[in-house]
């Protein structure tokens, strides 16, 4: 026989709205009666009625607001991709799911987005700008029961519900590793990462760094340049920043824009035509242009992080979240770091 509400109520001395609110996370309910309802239902063997909950959404008519910062970025192609996969389960409770793409990373711009966004929608994935402001506003709209995740990469200082994405740190360590031995731990690199307002770019320099203190002590980093993930600001800064240091035999890219990269070293290469040795590149993540640059070897390798995962994975414990009051088990969803060459694409 199947445990009702009015049971845990009764066990737990308190009402029938008041269990109604923890087992479906509506908040307003003191930790430690919340903690106590929650230990005695699942005592009690508690399981949601599946139908009810799909009846009851559909009554409600929920709507996931997304928001990424993928427009002229390939790599957000196959997250895109992840989360019109998760809308079929979506759907099945009647929930929509409303996504909002911006190029670059502009706070103002994001922060336009998420005010668009908060009178329609009951829950929010973001893909965040690592601002304060960008914290504050997810903080207010927690305030306001409109929950967030962040979505390939995180935030400080925000009270969001968890993180889907990509280990940073592991990445860059792996990246610094790669170089390391293609350099004979000697290398001089050259960083063009996407953007200082990204957390996660920000991390995978840190944890490069990490690997060539502990590792790689005679592996200088000479230059970090921002790309923006803008091919042809990726160019550019390349560039630059090979023009000023001609020394530079090694380079990471933490992020997009590796077409204009890699065509600014094939280009200076060209023009210094008495280098010892052709500069080695290690690239992130697998889009069609680095797939076609591993392809044609002028990068040594790229390091992965399942794109299409972290579209679906966010959007599936938003829905979770919404029909069953399921919170996400854990604070950090990381997908795995792998490395692809030109031999096992």
């Amino acid at each position: 026989m199947s445990v009702t509400i009015k049971q845990i109520a009764e066990k737990a001395g308190v009402s029938r709205g008041t269990v109604d609110r923890v087992i479906n996370n509506r908040g307003h309910v003191k930790p430690e009666i919340e903690e106590r309802v929650q230990k005695i239902a699942k005592e009690l063997g508690y399981r949601p009625n599946a139908a009810g909950k799909a009846l009851a959404a559909r009554k409600k008519n929920f709507i996931i607001g997304v928001i990424l910062c993928a427009r002229g970025n390939e790599f957000f192609d196959d997250i895109l991709k992840g989360i019109k996969g998760a809308e079929q389960e979506a759907a099945e409770f009647g929930i929509q799911v409303v996504v909002k793409t911006m190029k670059g990373y502009q706070v103002e711009e994001q922060l336009r987005l998420m005010d668009q966004l908060e009178e329609q929608i009951h829950f929010l994935i973001l893909n965040p700008i690592n601002d304060e402001r960008i914290a504050g506003k997810i903080n207010e709209l927690s305030e306001k029961n409109i929950p967030v995740i962040t979505v390939n990469t995180d935030i400080e200082g925000s009270r969001r519900l968890c993180y889907v994405g990509c280990d940073y740190l592991k990445s860059g360590r792996t990246a610094c590793g790669i170089l390391g031995i293609a350099t004979d731990g000697k290398g001089r690199v050259g960083i063009a990462t996407g953007s200082v307002k990204i957390l996660g770019h920000n991390q995978r320099i840190r944890g490069f760094y990490e690997t060539q203190k502990k590792r790689f002590p005679e592996l200088n980093i000479l230059d970090i340049v921002e790309t923006e993930d803008d091919k042809e600001t990726g160019y550019t800064q390349t560039l630059l920043m090979l023009n000023r240091h001609p020394e530079i035999n090694a380079v990471y890219i933490a992020a997009a824009a590796a077409d204009g990269v890699c065509r600014a070293v094939s280009d200076w290469q060209s023009g210094n035509t008495e280098l010892p040795h052709p500069i080695k590149i290690v690239g992130s993540d697998l889009t069609p242009s680095i797939s076609k640059l591993l392809k044609e070897e002028r990068i040594l390798g790229t390091i992965c992080q399942q794109p299409w995962t972290q579209g679906y994975q966010s959007v599936t414990l938003a829905v979770h979240y919404l029909v069953n009051g399921q919170k996400p088990a854990r604070e950090y969803f990381y997908m795995k770091n792998e490395i692809k060459i030109p031999e096992n694409l």
